[in-house]
């Protein structure tokens, strides 16, 4: 046993107990990446393999996601399907109401880019991009849970590397 750690050892203690060091940033992301609790806003099919990866077949709760219904106890936003004009001051509003540090998820390709509906509709918003910053991009229409799933471990990842002070990593990430 090296120095350090036989000094924190006291009379009485187990000899197996070891002393963990560590940064403030690397023990305070390692509970933000295992405990991501979601704000769900979906308006279209995504919304229904939004729905499916909550199910028990993928049961995402096992990677620690937990929906909440309130913007205020969230830390992720995962946007789903088709988003008008009229409905992007709501998403900017709820996304302003979530506390910092806050992440997004855009999920699919009319929240991504307007998709099919961008071309002939003067009401549907060109990507949510336009309103609030968006983390990681899942393309598809719609996309399979598995491809939102390979989205969210990509934020963890993304998660893990984040700096209360300093740089953050501000570059979305868009899932092959």
């Amino acid at each position: 046993m090296n120095d350090i750690a036989s000094a924190a050892v006291k009379p009485g203690n187990h000899e197996d107990e070891q002393i963990i060091l560590t940064s403030v940033d690397d023990f305070l992301n390692w509970g933000r990446e295992n405990s991501l609790w979601y704000l769900l806003f979906a308006t279209a099919c995504c919304g229904i393999e939004l729905m499916q990866t909550g199910g028990p077949r993928y049961d995402w709760d096992r990677l620690g996601m937990i929906p909440r219904p309130t913007p205020r106890q969230a830390d992720l936003m995962v946007i789903a399907g088709t988003i008008t004009h009229k409905m992007a001051s709501r998403v900017k509003t709820l996304y302003e109401q979530m506390a910092e540090p806050r992440w997004v998820i855009s999920m699919g390709s009319c929240a991504n880019a307007g998709g099919p509906f961008s071309k002939f509709s003067y009401s549907v918003l060109n990507g949510v991009d336009k309103y609030i910053p968006v983390d990681i991009y899942v393309p598809g229409c719609p996309p399979r849970p598995e491809a939102l799933i390979d989205g969210v471990q990509a934020l963890k990842e993304r998660i893990h590397k984040y700096k209360t002070f300093g740089t953050r990593e501000t570059e979305p990430v868009t899932i092959q």
